[in-house]
């Protein structure tokens, strides 16, 4: 998957280090969008990685559903955020919030 993604063409370097990034959580498990922000070597850009994963083009392979707001709140979703609590759960994820 990495290679299809260093191979798309329309995406930015930025995009292509946050859906690799976004790659590396694993199922059951979530991360903030400030992790993926930092993880792609961009600090402080953790709205422009919820604008990336908004335009994910290769959902479901890279799973932006794991990726949720820094204070533990499901965040956006572009199928809406009850689907996306619902693959939340069907993974193992718990919310407390």
């Amino acid at each position: 998957m990495k290679k299809k993604i260093d191979n798309a063409t329309g995406l930015t370097s930025f995009q292509k280090k946050v859906l690799k990034a976004v790659l590396a959580i694993p199922q059951g498990q979530t991360r903030s969008y400030a992790w993926v922000a930092e993880k792609a070597g961009s600090p402080g850009a953790s709205r422009a990685v919820g604008q990336t994963l908004s335009k994910n083009p290769f959902a479901p392979e890279v799973p932006c559903h794991r990726v949720i707001a820094s204070n533990g709140t499901i965040g956006g979703y572009s199928g809406g955020v009850a689907k996306k609590r619902r693959i939340l759960k069907d993974e193992g994820v718990v919310f407390t919030i």
